[in-house]
C-alpha cells in the first residue's frame, strides 16, 4: 500500500483519510461555512422582527448555540469519526439512529453549500450583469469544487485567504462605522441595537427569541469542523476546541457588526416591519446611506467570493459525510473510496447534487426562496440527535466514565429543547419538506434491514 493513500492496482482503494489539518486550518473550514459577515442578508429581516434590537438576538442566539458546541465537544473526543453527528448518533443511539441522523444531516450539508453558490452567483450577476446569475453559480460551484478535489490541505490555504479578506471587509466597515458615529452621531439610541427602538411599542421578549429562531441559521455551519476529525493531526481534543472557538468568534463578529448596522440604520425597525421587501437590503442601504457606495461594492465583492468559499466548506462537509456513511454501507461503498487520501467520488456526487440544486435555484426567480425554507430543519433535527447522543453515549451507556450531570445530561438536555424549539418555529413548508425527507430515510432504514434480515 503506498503512502501516497492509493493502494496497488487491483487491490481496491483505501478508505482512510489523509491527517494533514491544524487547529487554524479548522478554524478556517468552520468560519468559512459560516461566514464572518453572514448576518448582511438577514439584518432587515431581524430588526423588523425583534424591533430593533437586532444585537441582543445575535448574542442569545450565540449562547443557544454554544449548547450544541459544547456537545459536539464531547462527542467529537469519544467519537473522532469523519461522519461527525452520524457516528455520534450511531455510537450513542443505535445503527439507526445514526443513520437518521446522517440522513437528516445530509438535507443541511447539501442544500446550504447550494444556496452559498446561489448567493455568490446573484452577487456576481449585480456586478456584471451580462453575465446571467446561474453562470456564475455554475462556475463558482466548478472552481471551489476542484479545489477540494485536490485536497484539503490546498483548499484551507486557498481559504485561508479568502476568510482574510472578508475578515479585513469586516474592519473596514467597523472602522468606518465608528468614524460616523463619532463625527455625525447614531441614527437610532445607543442602547437601542440591545433593547430595541421603540418604534413598534416597548421591549417585547417573545419578538427577541422569535427572530432568535431566524439568526440561528446564521451559525450553520460551525459543526462542519467535526467532520474533518479523521484529517487534523494532534488528535480531536483540537477539534473540540476549534468548534468551540469558531462558535464564540462568530457571536462576536455577529453582535459587534449587527450592533454598528443597528446604531446606523436610516429605516426604523416599524418601517422595514411595513415593508419587507426593503428588508434583504436593509445593511446594504445603510451601508449607502451612512458611508457611501464606495464601501457598498466592497461589501457586495466580498460577500460573492465568500459566499462561494463558504460553499466550498460545505461540500467539502458533505464529502466527508457521503465517505462516512458509505465506509459504514449505510450508502452505496463506492463513496467511501479515496484517492491520495482525498474522499473524491464523495465529493464528485456531493457536488454534482449542489450543483443541479443551485442552478435549477438560480434560473427561478423564487428558487432562493424554496431552498432557505428548508435548509434548516435537516441541521436543527441532527443536533437534536446530537444532544441525545451525548445522554445515550455517557449517561445510559456510561461508556465514557464517571457520569458528569451537569455536561452529560443538564447541557445536552437544554440544547436539545433550544433545537426543538426552533423547529417548531420553522416555516410550514420546512417542516413539510423536513417530514418527507425523514419518511424517505425511513423507508431507506427498513429496506436495510430487510435486505440484511
Amino acid at each position: 500500500m503506498s503512502e501516497s493513500g492509493t493502494t496497488a492496482p487491483g487491490a481496491g482503494e483505501r478508505r482512510e483519510l489523509r491527517r494533514t489539518l491544524g487547529f487554524r486550518d479548522l478554524v478556517v473550514y468552520g468560519l468559512l461555512f459560516i461566514a464572518p459577515m453572514a448576518p448582511v442578508g438577514v439584518f432587515g429581516t431581524l430588526d423588523a422582527k425583534s424591533h430593533g434590537a437586532v444585537a441582543l438576538v445575535y448574542l442569545v442566539a450565540t449562547v443557544a448555540m454554544a449548547f450544541t458546541a459544547f456537545s459536539y465537544a464531547q462527542m467529537v473526543r469519544v467519537v473522532p469519526q469523519a461522519g461527525s453527528v452520524f457516528a455520534y448518533a450511531r455510537a450513542g443511539l443505535g445503527k439507526g439512529a445514526g443513520f437518521v441522523a446522517g440522513w437528516m444531516a445530509m438535507l443541511d450539508y447539501v442544500l446550504i453549500p447550494a444556496v452559498a453558490y446561489l448567493f455568490s452567483g446573484i452577487a456576481m450577476n449585480e456586478l456584471v450583469p451580462e453575465v446571467s446569475r446561474w453562470v456564475w453559480t455554475a462556475l463558482a460551484v466548478l472552481v471551489t469544487t476542484l479545489l477540494n478535489l485536490w485536497g484539503v490541505r490546498a483548499a484551507a490555504r486557498v481559504g485561508f485567504a479568502v476568510l482574510v479578506m472578508e475578515i479585513v471587509v469586516l474592519l473596514v466597515f467597523v472602522v468606518a462605522a465608528v468614524v460616523v458615529l463619532v463625527r455625525d452621531g447614531a441614527e437610532r439610541g445607543w442602547l437601542s441595537p440591545l433593547s430595541g427602538d421603540g418604534t413598534q411599542g416597548a421591549f417585547a421578549l417573545s419578538a427577541v427569541v422569535g427572530a432568535v429562531s431566524v439568526a440561528v441559521l446564521s451559525y450553520l455551519g460551525f459543526d462542519a469542523i467535526a467532520t474533518f476529525a479523521e484529517e487534523v493531526t494532534g488528535g480531536s481534543a483540537k477539534v473540540a476546541r476549534a468548534l468551540l472557538f469558531c462558535l464564540a468568534l462568530a457571536g462576536v463578529l455577529f453582535v459587534a457588526q449587527t450592533y454598528l448596522a443597528g446604531l446606523l440604520a436610516p429605516m426604523s425597525s416599524a418601517e422595514l416591519a411595513a415593508g419587507p421587501g426593503g428588508q434583504g437590503s436593509a445593511f446594504y442601504d445603510t451601508v449607502d446611506a451612512s458611508v457611501g457606495t464606495w464601501l457598498h461594492d466592497l461589501v457586495a465583492v466580498s460577500k460573492a467570493i465568500g459566499a462561494a468559499f463558504a460553499a466550498l466548506a460545505g461540500q467539502a462537509a458533505a464529502g466527508r459525510l457521503l465517505f462516512a456513511m458509505g465506509r459504514d454501507r449505510r450508502l452505496p461503498g463506492v463513496l467511501s473510496r479515496t484517492y491520495s487520501g482525498v474522499p473524491r467520488v464523495a465529493l464528485l456526487v456531493a457536488a454534482v447534487i449542489t450543483l443541479v440544486a443551485a442552478v435549477w435555484a438560480a434560473r427561478r426567480d423564487d428558487g432562493l426562496d424554496h431552498l432557505t425554507t428548508v435548509v434548516n430543519l435537516g441541521a436543527l433535527s441532527a443536533f437534536t440527535l446530537l444532544h441525545a447522543s451525548v445522554v445515550g453515549w455517557f449517561a445510559v451507556r456510561r461508556r465514557g466514565g464517571p457520569v458528569s450531570w451537569w455536561r452529560h445530561v443538564l447541557v445536552p438536555v437544554v440544547g436539545a429543547a433550544i433545537t426543538v424549539a426552533v423547529i417548531v418555529e420553522a416555516s410550514g413548508t420546512a417542516q413539510a419538506v423536513g417530514a418527507v425527507w425523514l419518511v424517505i430515510g425511513l423507508v431507506v432504514l427498513v429496506a436495510q434491514r430487510n435486505r440484511v434480515g
